[in-house]
């Protein structure tokens, strides 16, 4: 058996073995989600909430925007609080008033320290008792407890409504005033944050931990970390040493070949540019347009958390909430990420084959005319769900659906499943001639064919769930999506692209770069896939999916560790021949790439992964940190790379301005850079060390980021921000000058011959 084909039989045993594993989870996160109880009643018999509130609740703060407003089981935005960690300290704190008043007449916090510590003692073991009787699929609470909640529920419908004695909360919040209009929907939306608080403080049958695995800390009910998540947090650092000394000794044993001549000219300039290759250049006019929008999104986001409603005085939350405005944020960062590499892959399975299949110029068109559509519809359509002019019976489907990266309507889902599929129809016609074809690049096709058929059908992950699927189930599907979509499937597909773009200057032999594509695509995926595990460590999923996760997702870190060696090998290629100065800046992307897999996702990443950190960091500013760092510094990049090659090859008779490209080059890393090191990275650690002395409750509290410390490094992010802008515009400017008023370049010199290698 061939090396390649063993390492093709490798690649194929560890994504069977990997996903069987996913899936088994996936049932036992089904078997065993905390109960969604037909009614919650005190001991005396009366009704507080049902299921129908709590699932009505969860309409209702889907279509205000859900995750882009706060969070839940802490995924989501970061200006509102946690609102599981802010409704139970606020209940436990009026249950404790009721108990104390009621013998002393004293509220709890107006006791002495050790009184208080006594009564929060006998609270604990009530607030975490089990009390959902399966037989008549019923929560029982105790009296006292009933009006606790009805005291905490009053002050979420004030606060989510119009009471101007909550003004000030909600513009430290970021909520413009009236987020929630009707009152009975406002109730409604207490019951599921109160469910979610519920099965964050109620232990597990037999067990003596809670639903959410004690998340989140919260010392006044006795939600500390328990003993587990430090065993597995161990051994995820153990598992990381194991894997980088694994690979170090692979790469010190790997003899790198190269070829013993390099081409005296450009290979790819031979390559002729077809109707439907040309066509693509629209993809990437709007995923400019679509880059420079998400940025001033971000700015007027990032300055809610300043003054709350305003723009510098402009009311302008009246029109365009937070809410809004993160929601389209997040997903223009998809969404021209992913249009970059649509295009570049309609671009590059013509130039690969040789082959124009017919009226593939036609389908190129229409699935651009859909791709607007998309865009155009499900950002209406959020827009009217946030400003609650849509009706909850539509939101769903045509509003917002409240998941951080994957909340526009279902309808607009499928249509974006339905343009992917047919992105996979035009992309996989024209490299199934090349596959057939055979040849020394077969292999690299072959998998490039392979991630192109998992992109165009994962995202259809995100369709698994229904409007009202137990939210454990939502958070397991979809980081289906954000996780092996976004994550896995793209980066082996542009590792792939990579791959075969060296092979054909002729940089790298077509064998030595099969086999490392193919072996750097079974190091990833041997963490990548039970990797995603990590992002439920406490979302009502059992301790299994803490121990998978956090050993596997350690191993994911194990490639980034080697990611230098990726960067000086690309550099080092980017300067073997002198006509490979035409791709020096493409190349330079990718080598920032390598320098942001390193940092963001490698170092950010298990800054924040492992069981016990993310128990305290989960829903800070450090998951931001590495959110950042990892989706723009690496998958940006990487998509602005690739458009380079593409627009290298459509445009070879156009000079290139080599000043704004140095300008958006060095001010998108030093942007980035600033970002990260002067705003999130600091306060992620102010909010972390709250967390810990605290309670999380805290750490996301009105108390903690209003402070002038907070409101100091947010607007110290102001000078990264601008040279970030400025980096953005610059790429822009190129672009545009690529199609209007081009200069041509000069004409072409013999090159050099190249020097032995």
């Amino acid at each position: 058996m061939s090396a390649t084909r063993k390492l093709w039989t490798g690649l194929a045993v560890l994504l069977a073995a990997s996903f069987a594993v996913l899936l088994w989870v996936g049932n036992e996160i089904h078997r065993q989600m905390p109960p969604l109880p037909s009614a919650v009643i005190t001991s005396e018999g009366e009704t507080v909430f049902t299921r129908a509130d709590i699932e009505r609740g969860r309409q209702v703060w889907q279509s205000i925007g859900g995750h882009q407003l706060g969070s839940i089981w802490g995924h989501g935005s970061y200006v509102a609080p946690d609102w599981t960690a802010d409704w139970l300290h606020r209940e436990a704190e009026a249950w404790l008033d009721l108990r104390t008043q009621a013998v002393s007449g004293q509220r709890w916090s107006e006791l002495e320290p050790a009184l208080q510590a006594a009564e929060q003692a006998r609270l604990q073991p009530l607030i975490r008792a089990n009390t959902y009787d399966a037989e008549r699929d019923v929560v029982v609470i105790d009296p006292q407890r009933a009006q606790a909640i009805a005291t905490v529920a009053d002050h979420y419908v004030r606060l989510f409504g119009n009471d101007p004695d909550f003004v000030d909360l909600r513009r430290a919040y970021a909520m413009k005033n009236g987020t929630i209009a009707d009152p009975e929907r406002a109730q409604a939306l207490t019951a599921f944050i109160w469910w979610s608080a519920w099965a964050a403080v109620t232990e597990r049958p037999g067990k003596t931990i809670t639903y959410t695995a004690n998340w989140p800390h919260e010392p006044l009910v006795g939600n500390t970390p328990p003993p587990h998540l430090l065993l597995w947090t161990v051994f995820s650092v153990l598992f990381l040493l194991a894997g980088v000394g694994l690979l170090g000794w692979y790469y010190a044993t790997q003899r790198e070949e190269h070829p013993d001549k390099l081409p005296a000219s450009d290979p790819l300039a031979a390559i002729v540019v077809t109707p439907s290759m040309k066509a693509t250049q629209k993809y990437f006019w709007v995923v400019i347009a679509l880059f420079l929008t998400q940025i001033l999104l971000g700015a007027l986001t990032a300055h809610y958390q300043v003054e709350g409603h305003d723009f510098y005085g402009i009311a302008l939350s009246e029109i365009l909430p937070y809410s809004l405005t993160r929601s389209w944020h997040t997903q223009l960062a998809i969404l021209w990420i992913a249009t970059a590499w649509l295009g570049m892959g309609l671009y590059i399975g013509p130039a690969i084959s040789g082959h124009e299949p017919k009226f593939q110029r036609l389908g190129v068109n229409v699935l651009f005319v859909c791709l607007l559509i998309i865009v155009v519809g499900a950002f209406a359509g959020q827009w009217f769900a946030v400003m609650q002019k849509l009706g909850l019976e539509h939101n769903f489907w045509f509003g917002h659906q409240g998941w951080e990266y994957v909340d526009i309507g279902r309808f607009w889902q499928w249509f974006l499943f339905i343009g992917l599929g047919l992105w996979l129809f035009l992309v996989g016609r024209t490299l199934v001639p090349a596959i057939r074809r055979g040849g020394e690049h077969k292999s690299i096709t072959l998998l490039l064919f392979l991630s192109t058929v998992c992109i165009g059908l994962f995202y259809g992950a995100g369709l698994m769930y229904g409007e009202h699927t137990h939210l454990s189930m939502v958070e397991y599907w979809r980081w289906w999506v954000v996780h092996l979509w976004v994550e896995g499937f793209f980066e082996v597909f542009a590792t792939a692209v990579i791959a075969f773009l060296f092979a054909k200057l002729g940089l790298v032999r077509a064998g030595t770069a099969t086999a490392a594509v193919l072996f750097a695509t079974i190091v990833f995926m041997a963490g990548g896939v039970l990797g995603t595990l990590h992002h439920l460590y406490f979302t009502g999923t059992p301790t299994a999916v803490i121990a998978l996760g956090a050993s596997f997702s350690a191993l994911e870190v194990v490639p980034l560790a080697f990611i230098g060696f990726e960067a000086y090998h690309t550099f080092k290629l980017s300067r073997a021949t002198p006509w490979m100065e035409r791709y020096k800046w493409p190349i330079l992307f990718f080598v920032a790439v390598a320098f942001w897999n390193l940092v963001g996702a490698g170092l950010f990443g298990f800054l924040i992964n492992p069981p016990l950190p993310l128990y305290f960091m989960q829903g800070l500013n450090l998951t931001p940190l590495h959110g950042h760092t990892a989706l723009f510094g690496v998958y940006g990049f990487l998509g602005i790379g690739l458009m380079l090659f593409c627009l290298r090859g459509m445009k070879p008779h156009v000079q290139w301005n080599e000043g704004a490209l140095k300008t958006a080059f060095w001010a998108l890393n030093i942007g980035l850079i600033g970002m990260a090191l002067m705003t999130l990275l600091p306060m992620g650690i102010i909010q972390l060390v709250a967390a810990i002395e605290h309670g999380y409750w805290y750490a996301r509290s009105e108390h903690l980021m209003q402070q002038p410390i907070i409101q100091l490094l947010v607007w110290l992010r102001v000078p990264g921000d601008v040279i970030f802008s400025v980096g953005a515009v610059a790429l822009g400017w190129f672009v545009l000058r690529l199609w209007v008023a081009p200069r041509k370049a000069p004409l072409p010199v013999k090159d050099a011959l190249p020097a032995e290698h």
